[in-house]
């Protein structure tokens, strides 16, 4: 074999290095990472050892139709901050660079790749999971910039996050007007549709697998994954989901929106053969409108209870082919492996710390519960057997848990799981906190700060003895979350064995306690009775709107 003087082989890896990083579209200027997508290049910034590009737009929306690819820019684009937030709120946006119409734009966190060792050349990086965030707020008000990802992307995953439109601009169903405004009532949704397109045809220069990517979301975020399992248009553009707390953000019935629409117009005092006028009206008036017309025809939103209406996705057999959640999902949706759950107290307002008797909880409990208030008792005690002797916190714990989220997850868990072709994971988050004012519980939302592995960005907010005992918490969830989004199946080291849900089995892993656990059907006549008792309401409702 002729000898390969070293400086032509140190070339050669040099090459291949080199090669390997043009594929991948990475440059590297000091701390300013430069990647080249197909509108143009975007400079990031290093956030906690991690590459950040914030605010890349990937599309552009005119108000009510669908939205359109970017447009490309030459030069370099600095994305070194948060991109305006959807408009919100009912105010006029006083700075675009916060809120705008214009608010289809999205964040990246990556880590450089390894790069394989094959003799004297190197393999290409391989490429990662991608985790696709939908922030929460319902379907009318949040931000990406909520949840920051740069400490979920050091697990070996490239994390994305999405700022779409949202209430009467992303969910004004016009089509009774003209054709042209056909898919004016999921225009929000459509736009996530396009940020997931954007993530296939861009992500591998990110260094993500654009076949391999996973959607996840809490609250409204939870209610948006549901919502793309029903849309055909989202078909192959992700592979698994998390849905966190959101199985009680129903969407209205077409019917509804399209109600809803003309309420809107009839406010405004614009005709239907006019409709075109409603594109000149101010966001603050028409947020204005939007909110009398809800008044006058399907009701206000009411958020933390059943009736989470407002504007929302508009189930019409094109863009979305059903509501979500009732109870399933589409078939074609079949193949994605879902994980889906809850927390311990979620929107229930806390009462931990207050003195309170038996009797007292009994008497409050019975405006609920009534004749079933005894029962309702004796269930919470089978399903909760530690927390219940506890004398000083149980009559707390009774008024305490969560009365609207895990109820409807047990009867999609119960629809879904063992009966289609991936595999289903159900969980519950009972990791409490405390502050200056006393316990938290395990309320809604709290449970991000882990899953995204940033407790120690609320350093301020929460206790030294909350941070100290819960820093493994945010190792634990955030590796699970990962490992999901890796292979579909989140079992890994530190957690016991955890199998797929059926209905039969009702396996839940509990991420909370002393440490993590298994527990199957624990609480199921506990959640029959509280949904017979807490959704009275919403199921009169559908009596009359269907």
């Amino acid at each position: 074999m002729p000898h390969i003087p070293k400086q032509i082989s140190m070339r050669r890896i040099v090459f291949a290095v080199l090669v390997a990083v043009s594929a991948l579209g990475w440059a590297q200027t000091g701390d300013k990472p430069i990647v080249r997508t197909r509108a143009g290049q975007v400079q990031g910034i290093i956030q906690e050892g991690t590459q950040a590009f914030l605010g890349i737009p990937y599309a552009t929306v005119e108000r009510f139709m669908p939205p359109q690819p970017v447009k490309s820019w030459t030069g370099v684009r600095v994305c070194d901050h948060w991109g305006p937030q959807a408009m919100q709120g009912g105010r006029n946006s006083t700075n675009e660079d916060e809120m705008s119409e214009q608010c289809c734009v999205l964040n990246v966190w990556t880590t450089p790749a390894e790069r394989q060792r094959k003799g004297e050349a190197y393999s290409a990086p391989k490429l990662k999971p991608v985790m696709v965030w939908l922030h929460g707020g319902g379907f009318d008000s949040g931000t990406s910039a909520w949840d920051p990802g740069m400490c979920l992307a050091k697990k070996d995953v490239v994390v994305v996050s999405v700022n779409h439109r949202l209430n009467i601009l992303g969910f004004l169903n016009l089509s009774t007007c003209s054709p042209r405004y056909r898919h004016s009532g999921n225009a929000g949704m459509l736009d996530i549709v396009q940020a997931l397109q954007w993530v296939r045809d861009n992500i591998r220069q990110f260094g993500g697998d654009p076949g391999n990517v996973t959607i996840f979301g809490e609250s409204g975020g939870g209610g948006k994954v549901g919502t793309l399992l029903c849309m055909p248009p989202a078909r192959g553009l992700f592979h698994k989901a998390i849905i966190m707390s959101g199985t009680i953000l129903n969407v209205n019935t077409k019917l509804m929106t399209e109600e809803l629409g003309e309420a809107v117009l009839q406010e405004l005092g614009i005709a239907k053969k006019d409709v075109d006028k409603i594109k000149d009206v101010s966001y603050a008036d028409l947020y204005a409108a939007g909110q009398r017309a809800m008044a006058n025809s399907i009701g206000t939103r009411r958020p933390g209870t059943p009736m989470m209406w407002g504007f929302g996705p508009t189930p019409d057999d094109v863009d979305v082919v059903q509501q979500p959640f009732q109870p399933a999902f589409p078939s074609f949706s079949d193949n994605i492996p879902i994980m889906i759950g809850t927390t311990f107290n979620e929107l229930q307002r806390v009462r931990y710390g207050q003195e309170i008797t038996m009797e007292q909880a009994r008497t409050e409990l019975q405006r609920t519960f009534g004749d079933e208030t005894d029962a309702y008792i004796e269930a919470f005690k089978g399903a909760y057997p530690m927390r219940a002797s506890n004398e000083e916190q149980f009559p707390q714990d009774l008024l305490c848990i969560d009365w609207l989220f895990r109820p409807k997850t047990i009867i999609t868990a119960d629809a879904i799981g063992g009966k289609r072709a991936a595999d289903t994971y159900v969980y519950m988050y009972t990791v409490t906190e405390s502050d200056a004012r006393g316990q938290k519980g395990s309320a809604h939302g709290a449970e991000l700060k882990y899953c995204f592995d940033v407790l120690h960005h609320y350093e301020n907010q929460l206790s030294q003895e909350t941070l100290d005992a819960n820093k493994q918490w945010a190792t634990i969830m955030s590796d699970v979350w990962a490992q999901f989004a890796h292979n579909g199946n989140p079992n890994m080291e530190g957690i016991p064995n955890w199998h797929p849900y059926t209905k039969e089995n009702g396996e839940l892993l509990e991420i909370g306690g002393n440490k993590p656990s298994i527990h199957h059907n624990h609480d199921r006549k506990l959640e029959e009775i509280i949904d017979r008792h807490c959704f009275k309401q919403l199921d009169e409702f559908r009596k009359t709107h269907k």
